[in-house]
């Protein structure tokens, strides 16, 4: 074998006692999983990116599931999730596809556009002077 051939893989079959080859799937891969597309995700990690550097939140994990994609955001890793983000396709023609949910699961904010839903944790305090 010289360095200008090419390297054939040929997929595992059953049996094969060669571990690490390609293995054959017997079909095309269902779309199972709810996904966030890129610019969903965009939206999502600038508000996150805002907060970490505000010093409030610190880390985050993605998870996608059959029904919905879920963003937790946390104050600690160790801990339950500040909040989470939302999106399940199934209610997106009643009460849209977006929530924000807080830690004891209280929906903040449920709505068909993921920035103006995203606008409740942007929520500034303000003094109000007598």
């Amino acid at each position: 074998m010289s360095d200008s051939e090419p390297i054939a893989l040929r997929p595992r079959q059953a049996g094969d006692p060669r571990p690490g080859m390609l293995q054959s799937h017997p079909g095309p891969v269902p779309a199972t999983s709810v996904f966030f597309d890129r610019r969903e995700l965009d939206d999502i990690l600038a508000v996150y990116g805002r907060k970490v550097a505000a010093g409030e939140w610190r880390d985050y994990a993605i998870d996608m599931g059959r029904d919905k994609a879920i963003f937790s955001v946390f104050r600690r890793s160790s801990e339950c999730p500040l909040y989470r983000i939302e999106k399940n396709p199934k209610l997106a023609r009643k009460q849209g596809a977006y929530s924000v949910i807080a830690a004891g699961g209280l929906v903040l904010k449920r709505g068909h556009d993921l920035r103006r839903v995203l606008r409740v944790l942007e929520a500034r305090l303000r003094l109000v002077e007598h």
